[in-house]
Order: C-alpha cells, then sequence, then structure tokens
C-alpha cells in the first residue's frame, strides 16, 4: 500500500476554494441594508451570526482550513480593492460577460495614492480567527495582484491612474506596497493561510486559443506574452519576502457567475511562467468541464508544489460519479505525482453574493463527496 504524506497545512486532500451560498437570512439583511431599512451595525450582526453558523458546518463537515465563506462581500475581488486607501466602488461601462449572461457593472477605481492600511480583511479575519475550534485553520483569500492589476488598467480606469501617477510602473510599485501591508498585516494577526484568487490567467489562456475573444479596448495578441510577464512579475513581487511560515496558495480561475463561466482554453499557453516561476506553494485548478483542456501541463508544476484538482464542479447540485473522479485523478497523476495531488470543487460556491445555481444541502453534499473521494485515495 502506498504511504501518502499528511498533510497539516493548506492544502488538504480534501479542501474548498472558499465562498459558500449566502443564507436567505444574509440576502435579506443586505438587501435592507442597500434600501436604508437597517443600519451598517445591525446588518454586521447578522453577518456575523451567518458566519459563526457557517463555521460549524465547515467543522462538522471536516474540513480542515475554512472560511468565512465571503459572506461580507458581494464580489470575490472588487470588495478587497474598495478596502484599499486611494481607491473607490465606482460604475464600469459594462459588466463581466460571461457565457450566458453579463454581470452587475461594477469596478474600483483609483482615487489617490493607492495604500494598504487598515483594510476591513483584517478584522473580518481577526473575527473568524476567533469562532474557530482548536487546530482549525482560518484560509484567507483575496484576488491576486495581478487580478487587481487587471481591474485597474480597464479603459475607465486609467485615467484616475494617469492622475496621480507619472507612469503604471510607479503605480505598480504602490500596489505592491499595499498588498504587502495587508498581507503582513493580516499575518500580524495570526493568518498563515492565504491564497491569491486570479482569473487572469484564464483569460490568457483562453485570448490566446480564441483572439475572437479579446476584449476591444486595446488589447491585442501581440500583448499577451507582455502582460504574462506583468502578471507572473507583479505577484512574484508581492510574494517576495514573506514570513517562512505563511502558506500562500492560488486559485486559477475561468470565470464562477450564477453558474457560468467566462474562459475556455487548457493551461498549456500559462504554464509557464505561471507553474514555473510563481512563488506559491499550490495551485488551485478547474478541472470540471472540456473547457479546462488536458492534465499534460501540469508536468511543468514542480515536484515540490501541490496541486489541487478542481474535479467537482460548483456550478451545479447533480453529483458526479465517483468512479470517473478517481479515474481522472489517475490520470493527473501521470504528469505530477499523486503525493502531491490533493481534490476541491472547481471554484467556490458562491464568486459573488448571487451565487451558483444549486441549494445549500447539494453544496455540503459535494463537499463530502469530495471528503469521500479523498479518503478512498489518499487514506
Amino acid at each position: 500500500m502506498t504511504e501518502f504524506t499528511k498533510r497539516t497545512t493548506s492544502p488538504f486532500r480534501y479542501d474548498v476554494v472558499g465562498s459558500f451560498l449566502r443564507p436567505q437570512q444574509l440576502k435579506d439583511a443586505r438587501a435592507q441594508f442597500a434600501q436604508g431599512q437597517i443600519s451598517r451595525a445591525e446588518l454586521t450582526q447578522v453577518e456575523n451570526q451567518c458566519i459563526i453558523d457557517l463555521i460549524k458546518k465547515e467543522e462538522a463537515v471536516g474540513l480542515h482550513a475554512v472560511t468565512d465563506g465571503e459572506f461580507r462581500r458581494s464580489w470575490w475581488h472588487l470588495d478587497f480593492l474598495w478596502g484599499l486607501q486611494g481607491v473607490e466602488k465606482a460604475q464600469a461601462e459594462e459588466g463581466y460577460v460571461f457565457h450566458d449572461e453579463i454581470s452587475r457593472a461594477e469596478t474600483a477605481k483609483v482615487v489617490g495614492k493607492v495604500s494598504g492600511e487598515n483594510h476591513p480583511f483584517v478584522q473580518h479575519f481577526k473575527f473568524t480567527q476567533a469562532h474557530v475550534s482548536a487546530g482549525t485553520q482560518v484560509k484567507q483569500t483575496i484576488p491576486s495582484p495581478a487580478q487587481a492589476l487587471a481591474e485597474f488598467e480597464r479603459p475607465e480606469n486609467l485615467a484616475g491612474i494617469k492622475q496621480f501617477y507619472a507612469s503604471l510602473d510607479e503605480f505598480c510599485a504602490d500596489l505592491v506596497k499595499a498588498y504587502n501591508q495587508v498581507i503582513g498585516d493580516l499575518y500580524r494577526a495570526g493568518c498563515r493561510t492565504l491564497q491569491l484568487d486570479d482569473c487572469t490567467w484564464g483569460a490568457l489562456a483562453d485570448w490566446h486559443e480564441h483572439p475572437e475573444h479579446i476584449p476591444a479596448y486595446g488589447i491585442d495578441a501581440t500583448a499577451l506574452d507582455r502582460n504574462k510577464e506583468a502578471f507572473v512579475e507583479i505577484n512574484n513581487a508581492v510574494l517576495k519576502g514573506l514570513p517562512a511560515d505563511l502558506t500562500v496558495n492560488t486559485h486559477v480561475c475561468r470565470g464562477n457567475y450564477h453558474s457560468t463561466w467566462s474562459n475556455a482554453g487548457g493551461h498549456d499557453y500559462v504554464a509557464d511562467p505561471l507553474f514555473t516561476r510563481e512563488r506559491v506553494n499550490a495551485f488551485y485548478l478547474e478541472y470540471d468541464s472540456e473547457r479546462a483542456g488536458g492534465f499534460e501541463p501540469l508536468a511543468q508544476v514542480p515536484d515540490d508544489k501541490y496541486v489541487v484538482v478542481g474535479l467537482v464542479t460548483s456550478k451545479s447540485g447533480q453529483l458526479e460519479d465517483k468512479a470517473a473522479i478517481i479515474r481522472r485523478l489517475e490520470e493527473a497523476a501521470k504528469f505530477h505525482p499523486l503525493d502531491k495531488l490533493c481534490l476541491s470543487p472547481q471554484c467556490g460556491f458562491s464568486s459573488t453574493e448571487e451565487g451558483n445555481i444549486l441549494t445549500e444541502e447539494q453544496q455540503w453534499n459535494k463537499v463530502r463527496f469530495i471528503k469521500e473521494i479523498a479518503e478512498e485515495v489518499w487514506g
């Protein structure tokens, strides 16, 4: 019988990406707050109770690293950017384009010099940390620096950068410092597991295979290689010099909004530099559909790094065939050692507050299903 390494830090053999379906009580409270019917303090009280309830459910289902479900956020990424100094919430010219629908049109606009002091996510982390059982780890999810750069480089946002910065390089330097400030504050608050969520690589993979999908705002096929370099450089600039006991993983996403998606294409084009050069401990990768391509690019992941194979979809409540998932894990192990693989959903269950189209019971059944498979494969 094969002996596998026992996981004591993230990623664990069965894991989740981060977000969970918002309970109706929380959705109602957010709507009431938006309409001025309850105060911020009253909304926070509802959020607190819903997060405490979620933590209990995560622990009951056997998760070793839990999150707050991103219950205090509207978006998986924008709320983090809105929490930076010098950044404000703004209307976008168009929402994010998904396969079947277009999202709400919101973005983050630079309105001054960017910095990371007093970020609200630090207090959010402290609350979650204070309510877990002994031995349970808290995973903090934030958008990657590359994702932030991509958002700020949207045409309607570039004017703000030009108003306060002499060059994009100067802006990027402040963005790196802002991330360093937030991550440092999270670390001092006790955070030891950080996940950088990143849709930029999925977009580049799609645009390389399908140039017709490239947005018509200043990006062309010849710029994709430059974007690859820019994204890995800014991610690594933030990752450089972090404490040795801070585990940093990344989730590479192809879009997850109301059970639809935005990008297709394998990891072949982005494997170098993503797998070969990005200084993370593990890669959470989407593999729940044919849009993900093959496992061959996993051969470029260094043997000392982990791959969390997202074979179970969060977009549907229907359970997959267990034998088929195990076969897929065996296929992935031809390109990266099985001892360095883990299993998770391909993405969160609710990357935005709208949530995917499945029930809460189906959501937890998915997590139990992943645990069952992991225990069968790795013991």
